[in-house]
């Protein structure tokens, strides 16, 4: 009975060996079958993220490499990176770089490199949008020959494409790695930490030639480039957007699809300017909204998460008159009898001049002698009220609701149902007639 025992013990213990044994097998990446490379592509922000979606990348991690300084941390190169600008040093700054660890049997060394290629600009020299300095340079920092001549093949390739779309010459730095520095535990995994970070863009919207491993789609290799002759020359607003970006889904849903404003909008997911208009620097986050003016770039708003208040400041003081922009902003107050719509009597609605917003039916509207345009009902929902204690008063403040501008004041001395007095300026509401159709129904 023992020896049974003991041999059933034993055939128990060799199969567990077994199947450890076995584990190896299963494709599972361990330290001894996988790669590395070290990338620098500007903020690496958001090269982690991008470089961590290939398949096939088992690890990405924020570093510092290729500068002068065995020891560095992020202050350190920003430090080093001003006595630069200044002339104070010549010192070689490290670049904010990703080391991207992948398994090669399921992703190759070039395709990664695709990847990098089409998910920045590498044209730039020492920036990257709107990051500028030595240590934003693009670089592919190798650790044997062959990775240093697989960089040297593809930028070959990537320069062909960037050329014949009307790009410079490649800047990128292709040297040995020198001097890797593991960045700050808050640089890591940043994107997902924060997810209120902008999302970046996919580079120039560039190819990489030929029918392999890019990841732009075959048959669409770019997103199109908007024809500043089919825009409005006067004054057209470009949202620049960006594929599988929620914030840019985000804004649309919250802005875009109910947006009544009497400027031209238009999106695109090419990040260059519109053909023969002018960006002032390039793009480096989406949503970006550009406000463009006979096709140069006056004004531009980058980022969104919501933020509603402020995108409707940022477009109300690109809109608005000075005036308008007194009351709405600053809490002004026209002279009474001086403002707009005092005497407008037709069927329609008074909007909001930034969002179009409707704020007020005319059928609501009344004469007080006031000097004010003035209501006793508002369009549900349209505005909100706030307490005033300006000018050794108390009063009661009306604001839009989406917009949040200052509108007036109501008081309790108007007629019946309600017994309120809207009062609000007349330059910050903007009419809208109702269509002919209901004007006629109306008179019947």
């Amino acid at each position: 009975m023992l020896r049974k025992l003991l041999t059933l013990l034993a055939l128990a213990a060799t199969l567990s060996v077994s199947a450890c044994a076995k584990e190896p097998e299963m494709n599972t990446p361990t330290a001894e079958n996988t790669d590395y490379i070290v990338l620098g592509m500007g903020c690496f922000w958001g090269a982690e993220k991008r470089m961590s979606e290939i398949p096939g990348v088992i690890d990405v991690e924020s570093g510092y490499a290729g500068g002068d300084a065995e020891n560095a941390g992020y202050y350190d190169v920003l430090g080093l990176e001003k006595e630069i600008r200044y002339g104070k040093t010549d010192q070689r700054n490290h670049a904010e770089v990703v080391k991207v660890t992948f398994d090669p049997q399921t992703v190759d060394l070039e395709t990664i490199l695709i990847h990098f290629w089409e998910n920045h600009d590498p044209t730039q020299g020492d920036r990257q949008g709107n990051d500028v300095g030595t240590n934003y340079r693009s670089a592919i920092y190798t650790h044997n020959d062959a990775q240093t001549a697989i960089a040297k093949q593809t930028e070959a390739a990537y320069q062909t494409a960037l050329t014949q779309a009307g790009y410079s010459k490649i800047t990128t730095e292709i040297a040995p790695l020198h001097n890797y520095i593991t960045a700050e535990e808050y640089h890591q995994n940043y994107l997902q930490k924060n997810p209120n970070g902008y999302c970046g863009l996919g580079g120039t919207g560039v190819k990489y030639p030929g029918d392999g491993k890019s990841p732009m789609p075959k048959s669409e290799p770019s997103a199109p480039r908007l024809q500043g002759s089919d825009l409005n020359q006067t004054r057209q607003l470009v949202v620049f957007e960006a594929e599988d970006c929620a914030f840019c889904k985000q804004f649309k849903a919250e802005i875009l699809d109910d947006w009544q404003t009497d400027v031209d909008v238009t999106t695109t997911l090419n990040p260059n300017p519109p053909e023969g208009w002018t960006l002032e620097k390039s793009l480096f986050a989406t949503p970006t909204i550009v406000l463009f003016e006979d096709g140069k770039e006056v004004s531009r708003f980058t980022g969104y998460n919501g933020d509603k208040a402020r995108f409707w400041k940022w477009i109300g003081f690109r809109l608005l008159t000075p005036e308008q922009r007194r009351i709405a902003f600053e809490q002004g107050t026209e002279q009474a009898f001086t403002g707009s719509h005092l005497d407008e009597k037709r069927p329609g609605t008074f909007v909001d001049p930034i969002t179009g917003a409707a704020l007020f039916r005319s059928d609501t509207k009344f004469e007080s002698g006031s000097g004010w345009p003035s209501f006793f009902n508002p369009v549900e929902g349209a505005i909100t009220e706030h307490e005033d204690f300006s000018h050794g008063m108390h009063r009661i403040e009306v604001r839009s609701a989406s917009s949040g501008i200052h509108l007036g004041h109501v008081f309790n001395d108007g007629p019946p149902p309600s017994h309120k007095r809207y009062c609000i300026n007349g330059n910050v509401l903007k009419f809208v007639p109702d269509p002919p159709e209901n004007n006629a129904n109306n008179t019947e």
